[in-house]
């Protein structure tokens, strides 16, 4: 550990200042320089936060792309079928409703960025399920709608945090409720269309439902 440290010691030291910034803003003071600059592993409390971090920004990073495959299969296929607009609107909002409420209490980005990029990608599936629908009237009165709450609920001047935080009280209700529209188009249509798989595993496992359609 000594040879590696004296090895990495001159880079550490000479970090880009944005690095710097960014590990500062994460670790703090005190435990950056603990263990980036001086490589120094034997503090508990500052190796347990660099763990925490880490596991926060790889959560991140992971759901950054848990919906591509989805937005992918729209793209080639240029249909949605099969897929609910109404369970991704309702997801949408529960997201979003969290979103607010988090950045409003000032928690750490990396324990609510994985819920701001799975809002995001929810919004371009929608998007992408509404055109493909044929419904483009509906997809601007839906970004409309998405601008004007996400105005309401980051402005502390039209939605207090106690209302707020009623609000988020039932955004995981919420969440929970917008998979059943899910379930109910694979039952009504008889197959999954172009739901990916992971969709389709996620709606059989929370609607109990049994799909018969093999998924591409």
């Amino acid at each position: 550990m000594d040879v590696l440290r004296t090895t990495l010691q001159p880079l550490t030291h000479s970090l880009p200042a944005p690095i710097r910034d960014f590990g500062i803003s994460l670790l703090g003071t005190d435990c950056y320089k603990t263990i980036i600059v001086d490589i120094d592993l034997t503090s508990t409390q500052c190796l347990k936060l660099a763990v925490s971090k880490a596991l926060g920004i790889a959560t991140v990073a992971g759901s950054s792309v848990v919906k591509v495959p989805q937005i992918i299969k729209l793209l080639s296929s240029q249909s949605g079928a099969g897929i609910s607009f109404l369970s991704y609107a309702l997801e949408t909002s529960a997201l979003l409703t969290t979103l607010a409420y988090s950045a409003r209490n000032g928690f750490p980005f990396n324990t609510y960025g994985e819920t701001a990029m799975i809002a995001a990608q929810n919004v371009v599936i929608s998007l992408l399920v509404l055109r493909y629908t044929g419904k483009p009237v509906l997809a601007a009165v839906f970004v409309a709608a998405l601008a004007s709450a996400g105005y309401s609920l980051f402005n502390e001047g039209m939605i207090d945090m106690q209302t707020l935080t009623y609000a988020q009280m039932g955004a995981g209700l919420l969440g929970v409720a917008s998979k059943l529209p899910q379930v109910w188009t694979i039952y009504s249509e008889g197959g999954t269309g172009q739901l990916s798989a992971f969709m389709v595993s996620e709606s059989h496992e929370i609607g109990g439902c049994q799909i018969g359609s093999r998924v591409s």
